[in-house]
């Protein structure tokens, strides 16, 4: 396992790394942080059982979500919800308020969120009037 924040191979135009070894327990992997990624921001969330994050929108940047691992649905606020296994993926325009449940009582789940305007444009996520984190409510430790 290669030292956390750190790629395990980097080269002449290239860096590799393993989600498993950007950090532990839940929340987030810095994968733009640690490959050195500048044209767009990249992330891999885990999400324990039953976990819902906080609703959210961006300013300008549209997501891809990725899903790694488990099962996830992705909710919006006009009221539809998409279910997501391995594999699966999800495009959401900058301001579509969203946000991303674990389908699973019993496994984490593990997803990409790739989001970009033009090139990386920086975190540019805001919360709806009526939402005070982007973790939900009941956040799990280190979040």
């Amino acid at each position: 396992m290669s030292d956390p924040g750190q790629p395990s191979a980097r080269g002449d135009g290239y860096a590799v790394a393993n989600i498993s070894d950007m950090g532990e327990g839940y929340g987030f992997r810095k994968i733009r942080k640690v490959l050195g990624v500048e044209a767009f921001g990249v992330n891999a969330i885990v999400l324990p059982p039953s976990y819902e994050t906080g609703r959210h929108y961006h300013e300008r940047q549209e997501e891809l979500y990725f899903l790694h691992s488990g099962r996830v649905a992705v909710v919006f606020d006009d009221g539809t919800e998409h279910e997501l296994e391995p594999g699966g993926c999800a495009w959401v325009d900058a301001p579509t308020v969203r946000k991303i449940r674990n389908l699973s009582d019993s496994e984490d789940a593990t997803y990409l969120a790739i989001g970009g305007k033009d090139g990386y444009v920086g975190r540019d996520g805001a919360l709806p009037e009526d939402e005070t984190s982007r973790f939900g409510d009941d956040a799990p430790p280190g979040a």
